[in-house]
């Protein structure tokens, strides 16, 4: 910080010193270029037209008689000499005055313009000391702290707010990954502890081949239900890491694709699928967009009351719509659904059961395409309605260019 504000002394200081030569040299000039003929004008004006009286010699006014030529020069020229003189000497001595004091104001301007640029450099810099500070405290046990920096608008000051706003972005980052650790943690350990229970308490003893069985069983569906988690971690990590490679994808024929593939678990749930998709091409890819379909039908289908139906729309203007007639949802809840690991109800670890990363993993995938994603509660009839919105899509609104088809009763999720 001192290197700066030593820079920004020398560069102040050295502005207004530099201003003050100038000055200085100017006004010196203009002086001496109108100064030796102001004063012949005052010396002509002030010397009378009658003859000059001898130099030291005090003589009455009734006593003067005309002027004598004294050496062989007219008194006209002679007064014309004295003149000339009295001008030259008065110039000298006014010139050396002006310059004496002009120098004595200039290095007295000059030790106050370094003063006062030091001063005002520090002033400048204040509100980044305050930022250094701030930012060399910070930790990730202090990430709440903020600059908010008492200041007029201006640059510093918009500066230390943008600092303030990536600090808020920051602190939620950090707290969100804090979570999805804990939380993961929390889902892998819970199977693991399954697993350990089942093999010391279900194999104790001399159990006999039904009781294997079953305990076979109960280890291979926590072991899939830990695959599944897992899978789910790393696409979702994938999903958060970009996209490498973009191609055209026909979103309207992943929406019947999907709708297809999940009409089994659709129909055990006794829950019917419609869908209705205009010709949409997304540049993206298609593993990853055929995922974000597959989970929001899929949980259209699983959070959704018997008899229920899912409504699976793809509009040409870039628009893919996924509503559901489930269980009634908060309002003030929907927002924290696209978090990891987060659900409507406690998770109850029964066959099945997501482990609450489909939506985050859906939040992700767009986010990879440039797309955004909006939920919104259904209210008294319940269900949940998400939509996504892809930018610069390729589609069409007029006619059916897809044809709006029924699974009779299917789709999960």
């Amino acid at each position: 910080m001192s290197g700066e504000r030593s820079r920004l002394t020398a560069l102040y200081g050295g502005l207004l010193v530099l201003a003050g030569a100038l000055l200085t040299g100017l006004v010196y000039l203009l002086v001496q270029q109108g100064l030796y003929t102001s004063i012949s004008t005052a010396v002509t004006t002030a010397v009378p037209r009658g003859p000059v009286p001898p130099w030291n010699v005090p003589m009455p006014v009734s006593s003067a008689v005309p002027a004598q030529r004294l050496d062989g020069v007219p008194a006209d020229v002679g007064k014309g000499l004295a003149v000339t003189r009295i001008s030259d000497l008065a110039g000298e001595a006014a010139l050396s005055r002006l310059l004496t004091v002009s120098v004595i104001v200039f290095t007295a301007y000059a030790v106050l313009s370094i003063a006062l640029a030091w001063w005002m450099a520090g002033r400048v810099l204040r509100p980044v000391a305050v930022i250094t500070g701030t930012a060399r405290r910070l930790s990730g046990a202090n990430l709440h702290e903020r600059i908010a920096l008492d200041a007029p608008p201006g640059e510093l000051k918009q500066l230390a707010d943008t600092f303030d706003a990536m600090l808020d972005r920051i602190e939620r980052l950090v707290g969100a990954q804090q979570r999805f650790a804990a939380n993961a943690a929390h889902e892998l350990r819970t199977p693991l502890a399954v697993q350990r229970a089942a093999a010391e308490i279900g194999l104790a003893g001399a159990p006999d081949a039904e009781r294997v069985a079953r305990i076979r069983t109960k280890l291979i569906s926590v072991a899939d239900d830990s695959e599944h988690l897992i899978e789910g971690l790393l696409l979702l990590a994938a999903s958060e890491q970009g996209l490498e490679r973009r191609e055209p994808v026909a979103v309207d024929v992943l929406a019947h694709a999907v709708a297809d593939g999940l009409s089994e678990e659709a129909a055990r749930r006794a829950v019917t699928v419609a869908v209705r998709a205009d010709p949409l091409t997304v540049e993206g890819d298609g593993v990853l967009l055929d995922r974000l379909v597959h989970n929001l039908v899929a949980n259209a289908v699983r959070y959704n009351a018997p008899q229920g139906r899912v409504s699976v729309v793809v509009s040409g203007d870039g628009t893919l719509e996924v509503a559901n007639t489930g269980p009634q949802v908060p309002p003030d809840t929907v927002p924290h659904l696209f978090e990891p690991f987060r659900r409507l109800a406690e998770r109850t670890h029964a066959r099945g059961e997501g482990a609450g990363l489909g939506l985050s993993i859906v939040a992700a995938i767009a986010r990879a395409h440039d797309a955004e994603v909006l939920a919104e509660a259904n209210g008294a009839g319940g269900g949940l309605t998400v939509r996504v919105r892809f930018a610069g899509a390729e589609g069409s609104r007029t006619g059916a260019g897809s044809k709006g088809s029924r699974t009779g009763a299917g789709a999960g999720a």
